[in-house]
């Protein structure tokens, strides 16, 4: 599948939680561009897009290896590295990302600390330099928050070429779940939809996500949580779903 995309995969210094965002004009793009492993990172992996790539990547960080050289080892075996387009972070906050020569224009990369920010076939390389400044100017905001600003950033700068379709946005803390898995598949308008998804999902998910047990606390769902998600979604705080049976 080629999932000519925006991406930015990154860490939060502060809670060392690592995720992904992305969205393009392909239909869930949340399905097999984002992967994550809790305490070691993140990858995308789009373009002519190769799942074995991420786990290529997050076996060698397992292994030891760094972003840049998990990501330079798994580019180096695959044939077709030249259609590839990869977004690597790792849990030190070191970073990569790799633009096949036959990527479709245009395509643009940023790195730093903490973060890897990449798209093919953009409206320009604007898109990219959004992405890249929403994140360095949101510090002080949780990850699932900057990421979603990145995206919507990145599609106020003009986003994909050919359209919209999808969206998703990732996150994992320290356990094996993840704290965030949210994915809009197929929408006229998937960033804005993702942003409404998100909004629900501090109100209404994360305090459920919160509550399960942990690897070193096999905890009862605390007794709000448990009365919040007892009534209809429309009585909830944010609304949204539907009371009908």
């Amino acid at each position: 599948m080629e999932a000519n995309t925006f991406s930015i995969v990154a860490r939060c210094a502060r809670t060392g939680e690592l995720g992904v965002a992305v969205a393009s004009a392909v239909p869930a793009v949340g399905s097999m561009c984002p992967y994550v492993r809790p305490a070691l990172g993140a990858v995308t992996t789009q373009s002519w897009v190769n799942p074995y790539l991420a786990s290529a990547i997050l076996d060698a960080i397992g292994e030891g290896a760094g972003a840049e050289a998990a990501l330079a080892a798994a580019m180096a075996a695959d044939p077709e590295a030249h259609l590839r387009q990869v977004g690597v972070v790792d849990a030190a906050g070191g970073s990569a990302s790799w633009t096949g020569s036959s990527c479709t224009p245009a395509h643009a990369a940023a790195t730093g600390t903490d973060y890897a920010a990449q798209g093919n076939m953009l409206t320009g390389a604007e898109v990219i330099a959004a992405m890249e400044a929403s994140f360095q100017e949101t510090a002080d905001e949780p990850l699932g928050e900057r990421l979603m600003r990145c995206l919507e950033a990145a599609q106020v700068a003009g986003g994909d070429m050919r359209g919209r379709q999808s969206a998703a946005l990732l996150v994992y803390a320290g356990e094996a779940f993840a704290r965030l898995d949210l994915r809009v598949d197929e929408d006229a308008d998937p960033v804005a939809r993702l942003r409404q998804t998100f909004e629900i999902a501090k109100l209404q998910l994360l305090p459920f996500i919160d509550g399960m047990p942990r690897r070193e606390r096999p905890s009862a769902f605390p007794q709000e949580v448990m009365d919040l998600l007892l009534k209809s979604p429309p009585d909830r705080p944010g609304g949204g779903g539907s009371s009908q049976p």
